[in-house]
């Protein structure tokens, strides 16, 4: 059961420290130089991950000929997905309601994304499931 849920615990607690953490950027520092330092201590995290569960830097140019489109698209996503949230909080947005109606807007596309692209089954309590989300996103909208 455990093997199920780690990493729904683990997407969650950083997704709430995340937030923290676009909530608390300073409004006044240029969001892309904000990004650039997140990203380079990713970078450097990511890199030691990387060096320590592979045979090191052997296994670069070994892993660099599996790379495809999708990590580079995702890279493009993971920018305007950052950019987005922190643009969030400076419009306005409380931490409380800003989140929830982006995941819940994208709860509802990846719905249509995963019956129209990748032929996932539908069923009924999805589309009530659907309906809620969508009148959901209007209560709180309001």
């Amino acid at each position: 059961m455990l093997k199920m849920f780690w990493p729904v615990i683990v997407v969650v607690l950083a997704n709430t420290f995340y937030n923290i953490c676009q909530k608390s950027t300073p409004n006044d520092i240029n969001p892309f130089f904000a990004l650039l330092i997140t990203y380079l201590v990713a970078a450097f995290i990511t890199a030691i991950l990387f060096l320590t569960t592979s045979h090191g830097f052997n296994g670069v140019c070994t892993e660099l000929h599996k790379i495809n489109w999708a990590s580079l698209a995702l890279g493009v996503a993971i920018v305007c997905l950052e950019i987005g949230m922190m643009y969030l909080y400076r419009v306005g947005w409380n931490v409380s309601v800003g989140p929830f109606i982006c995941n819940t807007a994208l709860a509802v596309v990846l719905l249509i994304v995963g019956c129209f692209f990748y032929k996932e089954s539908v069923n009924i309590k999805q589309i009530i499931g659907l309906v809620i989300c969508t009148g959901g996103l209007i209560l709180i909208s309001l």
